[in-house]
């Protein structure tokens, strides 16, 4: 950590210690937030905390203050059209009891749509205004349908929480057709290469338990001891995705790793915490996941939630049945589990390509 450097706050960002390695960095002010002009080495956006990251080295703080030279915080500050705007819109959707991962994400594409008509008030634009921003999404960004959704949602709720407009116009409707993609899903083998290549303990124990318990990124860094029943061999999931509690099995093999973990590392009160204690964060799991991953030989697109599909497929494979493989991923349709019995292998080692019964050699 940088010497006597604890928190600097201006009126256009919040520079703070997260670790002994990083500053995160949140944007204030609606022309900071404009300007993306960081170019310091190793600083990247962070979605999920909807702030910059930069190592915490004097270098860094030194080329960031260069760039962005600290000015005293007034106490009284007349808030911009952006600012207000923005400051409503969160404000709506804690008092609506969104989940925080929800939060997180709605908030993220309104700013982008806010900074797209960057010298208009929030408050006037317009059904018009949004058909042209979703225009440009489709045709030069080429934004995926899930992404489209997520766009639509968080500008809808806008227009109708907070300008209390009706949206009835046809780009507001989530369209129809939906990509029909395959989760990509890894062997047996191939968990075993990367929860392998873990550099501790406690990266073994959080990657371990997301597979053997088929969790959610979200769902494995908010767990708590108290969650971890041993003697009925069950993990108790506290406010899952759509705010549910849900159950799901604790893995013998993992129970045993978690004792281990536990006498090593000895968290308080959550299963995963920091260096400084605190909750374990969602980046830091998927940095250990992926370095994980670059020590293998394992040549797919994957991320933290493949442990996730891998857990399913796998239990199908073992002949689980669906129903209950539902329930323990906490799905609400049984068509969101069913798209894993097109990825299963059950079946398929029983059929013969005509390819085999052709004598291919001269």
């Amino acid at each position: 950590m940088v010497q006597g450097m604890d928190k600097i706050k201006t009126d256009d960002y919040c520079l703070t210690p997260i670790s002994k390695n990083r500053y995160k960095i949140d944007v204030l002010s609606f022309e900071f937030n404009k300007t993306h002009g960081i170019t310091i080495q190793g600083c990247y956006f962070s979605g999920p905390q909807q702030s910059w990251v930069m190592p915490q080295t004097k270098k860094c703080l030194e080329q960031f203050l260069k760039l962005f030279p600290s000015k005293p915080q007034t106490e009284m500050k007349k808030m911009s059209p952006f600012e207000k705007a923005l400051k409503d819109y969160s404000d709506q959707l804690i008092l609506k009891r969104y989940s925080e991962n929800t939060i997180v994400v709605y908030k993220e594409q309104i700013i982008r749509f806010f900074n797209y008509y960057s010298k208009k008030d929030p408050s006037e634009l317009t059904d018009e205004d949004v058909k042209e921003y979703m225009l440009f999404l489709l045709n030069e960004k080429k934004i995926s349908f899930s992404l489209q959704k997520q766009v639509i949602s968080a500008i809808k709720f806008y227009f109708e929480k907070i300008l209390r407009r009706e949206t009835k116009k046809y780009y507001f409707e989530i369209p129809k057709s939906k990509e029909q993609k395959l989760p990509i899903v890894l062997s047996k083998r191939e968990v075993k290469q990367i929860i392998d290549c873990t550099n501790n303990m406690k990266h073994r124990a959080i990657l371990s338990t997301i597979y053997s318990a088929g969790l959610r990124l979200s769902e494995a860094v908010n767990l708590k001891i108290a969650d971890i029943d041993s003697d009925r061999k069950l993990i108790y999931i506290r406010g899952g995705k759509g705010k549910k509690d849900r159950t799901t099995i604790l893995s013998i093999e993992l129970l045993v790793l978690l004792r281990k973990y536990f006498k090593e590392f000895k968290p308080k009160i959550w299963l995963f915490e920091g260096v400084n204690g605190g909750q374990y964060s969602k980046r830091s799991v998927q940095e250990i996941f992926y370095k994980a991953l670059e020590k293998t030989i394992i040549d797919k697109k994957v991320s933290v939630h493949s442990l996730r599909h891998s857990f399913a497929t796998h239990l199908l494979e073992q002949g689980e049945d669906l129903r209950y493989i539902q329930k323990i991923l906490g799905h609400k349709s049984s068509k969101t589990t069913e798209i894993y019995t097109h990825v299963t292998s059950i079946g398929m080692n029983k059929i013969k390509s005509p390819l085999d019964s052709i004598d291919m050699e001269d």
